[in-house]
C-alpha cells in the first residue's frame, strides 16, 4: 500500500516550482524552550523556508506560556525545498524518520494525497470553525472530503497601483472594472508619463495564471487532465501578448520574474504603473521598493468578462501532521493553534504578511489599521469586498511540472523571443504534460 503511496515520482521534487512567496534555506534545527522540559511532549517539524521556522518558534512560545499544562518541545528542521519534500516522501514509504508536522509546499501536496495517504485527516480541527475561512484553501488539501493540510494565507492575487503615475495620466483607478479598462488606462499612462503600464513575467508564470483561474479555467482540471491548451488560455495568453506588441502598455518584465533583483529596481524607479500579484507580495514591496512608499494602492483584478471572479489564490504551504507522530493529538491541537486559531491568523499578517486564510480576522482592528506604505487605506477591505470571489487552483500530481513548462517555455517563448505563438506555445507544453500523464 505504502509502495502505491510512492508512485508520486521522486524526481518531480527536482523541477522548478513557484513557491507561495517563499525562498528555501539550508538545513538548520532549531529547538523551542518550554517552561518544564521534564514534562513537555517532544514535537518534530520539518520546513523549507526560514521565515516559517521563525513563525512556529515564536508559537511554540506563546502556546507554552497559553497552555502550561500540556507543554511542548518543539524541533525545527530547515531544509531547502526539493530535498526536504524528497525526504519527506522517502520517510513516509519507509515507514520511519517522519517528523510529526510538515510543511508541504501547495505544488508538491498532491504526491503526498497517493495510494495509503500517510498523513493524518485535519477534519475535527477545520470542521468547527471552517465557516470563518476561505473554503478554496482547504479543498486544495483534500481528498474525498478529508483535509490533510492547512495554509498559512489565502494569496489573493490583487492589482497594486503606482497612484503617482496614475494620477499623472488623469486614471482613477476605481473606474477599472474589466481588462478593457485596464488596457485603456495603460494606454493614458504610456502617454502621460512614458511609463509602462505594467510588466509581465517571461520566466515565471504571472499574472497569465491568476489570469485564466479568475476566468474558471486552469492548467489542469479537477481530474488532473491536461487543459492548458484550451480556448480560454489561448485568447489570455494573445491577449497579454497584445498588451505588449499591440497595445503597448505592457513589457517583458526585466529580470524576468517578480523575484528579480534587476525588476525590484525597475519597480522602485517607478517604471510601471501596476503590478499583478497575490497579497503576499506586499512583503517585497516592503522590503525592496522603499521609494515606492506611500505611493501604491491595491486594489481588485479586473474581469475580463460577466461571471469571472475578481481574485485567485497562488502559491501556499499545506502544513500536515504525518501518521509517524507518536503524539498526534497535541500535534493537531498545535497545528489548530498555529493556522486556525484568531490570534495566530492575526499573527500571521503582523509577523509575515500574509493575508490569513481566516477571513473574519480581516476586519479585526489590528488589520484594519491605515497602512502607510499603501497610502494609509485600509487594505483588508479589498478582501472582504471580494471574499467570496477568490478562486484557488486546481492541483494535481502534475501540477508542479505543468508551472516548471509554463515558466521555463511558454511565457518565454511567445511573450520574449515570440518564437512561438501563444497557441503554438500552449500547445507544445500541453503535448508535453500528456506524454507525462501516460
Amino acid at each position: 500500500m505504502k509502495k502505491a503511496f510512492l508512485t508520486a515520482v521522486a524526481s518531480v521534487f527536482l523541477l522548478t516550482s513557484m513557491l507561495s512567496g517563499c525562498s528555501t534555506d539550508e538545513a538548520e534545527p532549531s529547538k523551542g524552550e518550554t517552561p518544564n522540559a521534564k514534562s513537555a511532549v517532544k514535537l518534530s517539524l520539518w520546513t523549507f523556508q526560514d521565515l516559517h521556522k521563525k513563525y512556529y518558534e515564536k508559537t511554540a512560545e506563546l502556546w507554552n506560556k497559553n497552555n502550561p499544562d500540556q507543554p511542548i518541545e518543539l524541533s525545527i528542521d530547515t531544509y531547502p525545498n526539493a530535498e526536504m519534500h524528497n525526504k519527506l516522501l522517502i520517510a513516509l514509504q519507509s515507514g520511519v524518520g517522519a517528523p510529526d508536522i510538515a510543511d508541504i509546499n501547495i505544488n508538491f501536496f498532491q504526491n503526498f494525497l497517493k495510494g495509503d495517504i500517510q498523513l493524518v485527516e485535519l477534519n475535527k480541527v477545520i470542521e468547527p470553525e471552517k465557516d470563518k475561512f476561505i473554503q478554496s484553501r482547504f479543498d486544495i488539501y483534500s481528498k474525498g472530503g478529508k483535509y490533510y493540510g492547512i495554509d498559512f494565507h489565502v494569496g489573493a492575487t490583487v492589482v497594486y497601483y503606482n497612484k503617482e503615475l496614475m494620477d499623472k495620466a488623469g486614471v482613477n483607478v476605481d473606474n477599472i472594472k474589466t481588462w478593457t479598462d485596464y488596457t485603456e488606462a495603460g494606454k493614458k499612462v504610456v502617454a502621460a508619463t512614458g511609463k509602462a503600464m505594467t510588466a509581465f513575467e517571461v520566466t515565471g508564470q504571472r499574472p497569465f495564471w491568476p489570469m485564466i483561474v479568475q476566468r474558471g479555467s486552469d492548467y489542469l482540471d479537477k481530474d488532473g487532465n491536461v487543459t492548458l491548451d484550451n480556448d480560454i488560455n489561448n485568447k489570455t495568453l494573445q491577449a497579454m501578448k497584445d498588451m505588449i506588441y499591440k497595445d503597448k502598455i505592457a513589457v517583458p518584465m526585466p529580470g524576468g520574474n517578480t523575484g528579480a533583483e534587476e525588476f525590484f529596481t525597475y519597480m522602485n524607479k517607478g517604471e510601471a504603473a501596476s503590478l499583478i500579484m497575490p497579497m503576499w507580495y506586499m512583503s517585497r514591496f516592503l522590503e525592496y521598493m522603499p521609494d515606492l512608499k506611500g505611493k501604491i494602492l491595491v486594489r481588485p483584478m479586473p474581469i475580463w468578462e460577466k461571471g469571472d471572479v475578481r481574485s485567485a489564490g497562488m502559491g501556499g504551504t499545506g502544513t500536515a501532521v504525518t501518521k509517524q507522530s507518536k503524539n498526534q493529538d497535541i500535534a493537531l491541537k498545535f497545528l489548530a493553534y498555529a493556522k486556525l486559531s484568531k490570534e495566530s491568523n492575526i499573527r500571521i499578517w503582523q509577523e509575515l504578511k500574509f493575508d490569513p486564510i481566516r477571513w473574519d480576522v480581516w476586519s479585526d482592528p489590528e488589520l484594519q489599521k491605515p497602512d502607510p506604505y499603501f497610502n494609509n487605506e485600509k487594505i483588508f477591505n479589498v478582501l472582504l469586498d471580494m471574499k467570496d470571489e477568490i478562486r484557488s487552483p486546481n492541483m494535481s500530481e502534475l501540477s508542479s511540472a505543468s508551472q516548471d513548462l509554463v515558466n521555463s517555455n511558454v511565457m518565454f517563448k511567445s511573450l520574449k523571443d515570440q518564437s512561438q505563438t501563444p497557441e503554438q506555445a500552449l500547445k507544445a507544453a500541453a503535448d508535453e504534460l500528456r506524454k507525462q500523464k501516460k
